[in-house]
């Protein structure tokens, strides 16, 4: 017989529904913003830096890209001190505030034809805030998602971390290939390249007002409840966690690497080195975006019934042995093997994407998860995830083979296949 439910279950169901859709669309927001500008990057490119040859002006753009990550690290410090001693929803507020204000005036910022050189100044300095601002997002939302979840539910609720990052992924390319469809090439160049950015006001404002409405979570409350939240979360995390903060940072190693080299770097070397249409280029890539949106909750609720460990492993070995031939069938299958090549790789970064917030929420005790994950996470993304656009375009052009930027995803899959292979498994343990 069922039993009805009551007000305090339909609160409690309600609070965990507000909870996802809350830390979600703020990713969703937040990634858009950051990612946004890599989509834009060879128009970005020809109006920051035009004294430059294409490549190379592509190259400075991508290394304004990576400055942004440099921030990453006192992000992680700032956010993950305020959301482990204060809560997470004042740290998930800030953070949002802070990157819809960036990104917008990145949309209003004058071009080097306009002020020479200062152009290119202020658009490092507007990189530098997202990049402080995003640091905080990742984890606290991870961390936000998976403390609201049920005991064996974690994956599943933890994933969708990742179904809004991919998202936001989504949307920012989505948004940019829009923009090309319906304004010229030259419209682009004179004005129209601002609109992805200008948009962000309107998201800023709709994620504020649902992180404005939320609580905190259940796990940190208790923790507050009870007094033991830490006094000083960076300290106590570095003293007592840090092996959980160095295997976080071999953990992410590949999954930043997968993220911004496939889904960031790829359109750009697909035209650039490959010789494919550009429309071809967009079109794929929003289709793996797709692929991989769609896969990730069920990896994570799969993910809650056979363990973390499992889809982990099968992830990263996919990436050691699939990553030259995915990229040689992205060079030459023609227009088949350019969406063929890109629905794989969503394959199988879902299967990271899926249980991957969980597993990393899980190394960490609650009142210092927000500053430990965001250490380990973090670092590997400024040391990684920023650098892989730029590093991936400098290879090709050292080079002179398209298929040497492969080896990137190649050796990250190595490492993190190794980290993961010694974790232990958590998805039936207790949240601590």
């Amino acid at each position: 017989m069922s039993v009805p439910a009551t007000p305090t279950t339909r609160t409690s169901q309600n609070s965990k529904l507000r909870a996802v859709v809350a830390g979600s669309f703020g990713n969703i927001m937040e990634n858009y913003d950051n990612m946004v500008y890599g989509y834009t990057a060879v128009t970005l490119g020809k109006l920051f830096f035009p004294e430059s040859d294409a490549l190379v002006g592509t190259l400075y753009t991508f290394a304004v890209f990576a400055v942004g990550f440099l921030m990453r690290p006192l992000g992680a410090i700032v956010f993950g001190h305020v959301g482990d001693k204060f809560g997470r929803r004042t740290a998930l507020v800030v953070s949002v505030l802070m990157m819809g204000a960036a990104t917008t005036l990145i949309g209003l910022l004058p071009t080097y034809a306009s002020i020479g050189v200062l152009a290119p100044l202020l658009l490092v300095v507007l990189r530098m805030v997202q990049g402080f601002s995003v640091a905080g997002e990742w984890a606290g939302s991870a961390a936000f998602l998976v403390e609201y979840a049920p005991e064996r539910r974690r994956g599943f609720f933890g994933s969708f971390n990742q179904v809004s990052t991919a998202a936001g992924f989504l949307l920012a390319s989505g948004v940019v290939a829009l923009n090309h469809s319906i304004f010229t090439a030259e419209q682009v160049d004179a004005w129209a390249w601002r609109i992805p950015f200008l948009l962000s006001a309107l998201t800023a404002v709709a994620a504020l007002w649902l992180r404005f409405g939320m609580g905190e979570t259940p796990a940190f409350a208790e923790e507050q409840q009870k007094g033991a939240t830490a006094k000083s979360p960076l300290r106590e995390g570095l003293r007592t966690q840090f092996p959980g903060i160095a295997r976080g940072f071999g953990f992410t190693m590949l999954w930043t690497v997968a993220y911004f080299f496939f889904l960031t770097y790829l359109p750009t070397w697909l035209t650039d080195v490959a010789g494919v249409d550009e429309g071809v280029a967009r079109g794929s890539n929003i289709v793996g975006l797709v692929t991989l949106t769609v896969c990730i909750a069920a990896f994570g609720a799969l993910s809650d019934r056979i363990g973390r460990k499992p889809l982990l492993i099968a992830s990263a070995a996919g990436f050691l042995v699939l990553s030259w031939p995915v990229m040689a069938l992205l060079q030459h299958g023609g227009v088949a093997g350019v969406y063929a090549g890109q629905v794989l790789i969503g394959v199988v970064l879902a299967m990271f994407s899926g249980p991957g917030p969980a597993a990393l929420s899980e190394l960490f005790p609650t009142k210092l998860r927000y500053s430990t994950m965001s250490i380990g996470y973090n670092f590997a993304v400024m040391a990684f995830g920023g650098t892989a656009p730029f590093v991936a375009t400098g290879v090709v052009e050292l080079t002179g083979s398209g298929m040497a930027a492969a080896l990137l995803p190649i050796v990250s899959a190595a490492v993190t296949l190794a980290v993961v292979a010694g974790m232990r498994e958590t998805a039936h343990r207790s949240l601590h």
